[in-house]
């Protein structure tokens, strides 16, 4: 008796499939030492999402183009590696975290040890990454999983300050003084890119000092 096929696409059904016969196969795996003339390497590094919440649609468009790139190279036989990840986004963490915890407990970050307050953001980066992984795999994305990387872990850090030291050394950077963007609310410093700038009429003071 042949199985009947059903009138409409269940997504749930055949990408799960799809994605089981793939993890069992290793099918996204790229050996580093399998590199040679005939399978040159081919490398996309994910650009890692903050972990401030779950993907989006523009995530969706995002990893599809790099999906289409990878698989395509793949199929031309060269030795992809689409690298995964995801990003601690620091202060935009936590001000997530911070807004949960005022709305549901009516605390402010300045009632937790600091230690305390570090296991509430990490917890919600734990949360999240599993989230956001978990979406990436459902879209499909061929990312080598195993090679999955979250910017503040063990190997990003010590490959940061390796980096960093290197560039420094050879004059490539260099510390220099630098006005501090100091934002009154988080208490913290930010980025020039998390600054908005607002033209405002001021005065200018004159003080006059008696001189005796």
């Amino acid at each position: 008796m042949t199985e009947e096929l059903s009138k409409i696409y269940e997504p749930k059904q055949v990408e799960k499939q799809a994605h089981e016969l793939w993890g069992r196969n290793h099918s996204f795996q790229a050996p580093p030492d399998s590199c040679n003339a005939e399978a040159p390497a081919y490398t996309i590094v994910i650009p890692p999402p903050n972990v401030t919440a779950a993907l989006h649609l523009g995530h969706a468009l995002n990893n599809t183009l790099q999906d289409i790139l990878i698989r395509w190279k793949r199929m031309q036989g060269y030795n992809t590696l689409w690298m995964p990840g995801t990003d601690h986004a620091g202060i935009a963490t936590q001000t997530v975290v911070e807004k949960r915890i005022l709305s549901k407990e009516g605390k402010r970050r300045t009632d937790f040890e600091r230690d305390e307050f570090i296991g509430r953001v990490r917890a919600w980066k734990d949360e999240y990454e599993v989230r956001i992984i978990e979406q990436l795999k459902m879209m499909g994305c061929s990312c080598d999983w195993n090679r999955t990387r979250f910017t503040m872990d063990d190997v990003c850090a010590k490959a940061v300050r390796e980096i960093f030291f290197r560039l420094f050394r050879d004059g490539l950077i260099y510390r220099g003084k630098r006005l501090v963007n100091w934002d009154t609310y988080l208490q913290t410093a930010v980025s020039d890119d998390e600054v908005f700038h607002e033209t405002v009429d001021g005065h200018f003071w004159h003080i006059r000092y008696n001189i005796i």
